[in-house]
């Protein structure tokens, strides 16, 4: 006869709470980082606590965002570069989230993976961290799921979730009208959008991630994983200084699809192509995939990775304030009866 009992644990399923508890640990130093008014608990407990009246707030409207990094993340694995993926996480949720006039507060993040190994999570999460310091947001939660068998050897996905505020009636879009100026901000390449007709078009240029780049310096896998501009400081800075009608993040969609999203029915845009000059990385991704200049603005961001809706009277003014802030600043057009985006010019 015998009892029935195996002496099995959950680390032979495939689970390893201590090195949970490990990571835990060494993330520390990096939320710690990331702390700002208003926040009362972070890690540790079964959820953490934001005081808004603390933040400055006196009226305020909570807004959230969530998102993720796309297959971009298959770069990431592949090639061992993955401290830029946390950026790109909180960068995705927070440029969203600024578009509604709001600042960020706090952000979560999500980390899944099959088997825990707590020095890849803790690059990834201090790169989380460190898009939050920049951001202004504190990193105060998150959740760290080790699941055997759902995903393969070295693969994790990522999922980011952002909290902002502002005072009531400070909402955006509003006052968009015919005439505003169309200002756009300079991106640091793809960001976290087309990563699938990426990987299409590296694929047909037999160029492996460690091949050099044919657009720049350094490795080619490593020149993708350029993590995206964080645009929360400066836009924020914009904004308050009065003359700003819209924010739109360049995402999927590209161009085409995202700036309507920021104006009201009746009312579309002209842009000049010529305006700003295409970045090597979409000029590459062109020839070798033969994308089509249409499919490029529909799918990329094509070098504008936001766009800011401004009074014309304000335009040089907040172009000027924008440049000072580090941005790379481009008048794109004008916001135009009619419905839709128009383009002049040529991208190619």
């Amino acid at each position: 006869m015998t009892s029935g009992k195996n002496g099995l644990t959950y680390a032979d399923a495939g689970v390893d709470i201590d090195a949970g508890n490990a990571l835990v640990d060494r993330i520390k130093p990096a939320a710690k980082r990331t702390n700002r008014s208003g926040v009362m608990s972070g890690l540790g407990g079964f959820g953490a606590l934001f005081d808004l009246k603390a933040a400055g707030f006196e009226d305020p409207i909570l807004v959230g965002a969530t998102d993720g990094v796309g297959t971009k993340l298959r770069i990431a694995i592949d090639t061992g570069h993955v401290d830029g993926v946390g950026i790109d996480l909180v960068a995705m949720c927070v440029n969203d989230l600024v578009c509604q006039g709001a600042e960020p507060l706090f952000f979560l993040d999500y980390f899944a993976t099959g088997k825990l190994e707590t020095d890849i999570a803790a690059r990834i999460i201090e790169g989380i961290a460190e898009g939050c310091v920049r951001s202004g947001c504190a990193l105060i939660g998150g959740e760290t799921a080790e699941m055997p068998g759902m995903y393969p050897k070295g693969d994790f996905d990522l999922a980011g979730f952002a909290v902002g505020a502002m005072e009531r009636g400070a909402a955006l879009p509003e006052g968009v009208s015919e005439g505003d100026v169309l200002l756009g901000l300079g991106s640091d390449g793809v960001h976290s959008n087309g990563y699938s007709l990426v990987r299409q078009v590296v694929k047909y240029s037999g160029i492996g991630w460690d091949g050099n780049s044919p657009f720049g310096d350094g490795k080619l896998g490593e020149a993708l994983l350029t993590p995206t501009r964080l645009y929360v400081k400066q836009v924020l800075a914009a904004v308050r200084a009065g003359g700003v009608n819209a924010l739109a993040h360049i995402t999927g969609g590209g161009l085409t699809e995202n700036l309507p999203r920021v104006l009201p029915e009746g009312l579309g845009a002209d842009i000049d192509l010529a305006a700003w000059d295409l970045p090597g990385v979409f000029k590459w991704l062109a020839s070798v995939g033969g994308i089509e200049e249409a499919e490029m603005l529909k799918t990329f961001n094509c070098g504008i990775g936001m766009i800011v809706v401004v009074d014309a009277a304000r335009a040089d003014a907040l172009s000027a304030l924008l440049t000072a802030e580090g941005e790379t600043v481009s008048r794109l057009g004008t916001v135009t009866a009619g419905e839709g985006v128009r383009y002049t010019g040529a991208l190619l």
